[in-house]
């Protein structure tokens, strides 16, 4: 009795177990593969600066995660309706009957529809790639962070902190990406209302000329630091901005480096600042 209940099925397997067989492993090694290949264009990608070879990098590492998940999804259908039809399953209403479905779709998930056209369109347009780092503006609020993942309906964040936010495209509203073209590093140096602001430029333009050449800060800046002057005056300090041209990605590592140069240079040279005040940041 087994071995006739079994006939059936052997006399199946050996008609259509082949094309399954290779139907399932194409599906499998176009997906290992896929991820492989994702895996390997995101490392590149992170490892690139913000020249046209690093912002070529980021697109093609974006292009891959995105036509690869399209792919994955295409092959493991075609290995579904493979068996479907060779258990005997008349895929043809299926087929017929998707366009029925894609309407009802539409009534009820319009917000998958609107967050797949939204990625659609940040993908064509180019707005952010994989390795950006971007601050997005949502309906719930900002997500500022790396761009880990960008597919058709979903972007994935991971943020300062290392958490990872998977924002779906529809709700985002305004894109600020810190990784396109250039960036303006800008310090705000407190020093007292006596000191002359032309000698603090004096020593300001000087630090300035040393640390154009040293690292890292040549590799950061796209020009030299300028003395922008007095921007604002209190009851006990006037307030000088310096500003700087940077490799956007850079921004805040050439603020704080260029900080920590400037209290330094201005205490060795006996520049006074005031003192601190109760409720106040310290004099930056």
């Amino acid at each position: 009795m087994v071995g006739r209940s079994l006939t059936p099925f052997s006399d199946w397997l050996a008609e259509y177990g082949w094309e399954l067989g290779v139907t399932l492993v194409l599906a499998v090694v176009f997906t290992l593969v896929s991820r492989r290949w994702v895996r390997r264009y995101r490392r590149r990608a992170k490892a690139g600066g913000d020249d046209a070879e690093g912002r070529r990098r980021r697109r093609v590492a974006t292009v891959v995660g995105l036509f690869s998940g399209v792919v994955v999804v295409v092959v493991w259908l075609v290995f579904l309706f493979t068996l479907l039809k060779d258990l005997g399953v008349d895929i043809t209403p299926l087929i017929a009957s998707a366009g029925i479905a894609g309407i009802a779709l539409g009534f009820g998930a319009q917000a998958l529809v609107r967050d797949t056209i939204s990625g659609l369109f940040i993908f064509l347009e180019g707005q952010f790639d994989v390795g950006d780092i971007v601050d997005l503006t949502t309906s719930a609020g900002t997500v500022s962070g790396s761009v880990e993942t960008l597919n058709l309906r979903t972007t994935a964040i991971r943020q300062y902190d290392g958490s990872l936010s998977t924002v779906p495209n529809g709700l985002i509203e305004v894109t600020n990406n810190r990784t396109r073209g250039w960036g303006r590093a800008v310090v705000d140096v407190r020093v007292a209302l006596d000191e002359e602001s032309d000698g603090v430029r004096d020593v300001l333009e000087e630090l300035f000329t040393e640390i154009q050449e040293q690292p890292p800060l040549h590799e950061w800046l796209r020009q030299p630091p300028q003395f922008v002057g007095v921007t604002q005056l209190t009851d006990n300090a006037q307030v000088i901005r310096v500003a700087a041209e940077t490799m956007p990605s850079h921004r805040v590592d050439t603020e704080r480096l260029l900080r920590a140069k400037i209290v330094a240079r201005l205490s060795e040279r006996g520049v006074k600042t005031p003192p601190a005040v109760p409720g106040m940041p310290p004099t930056p």
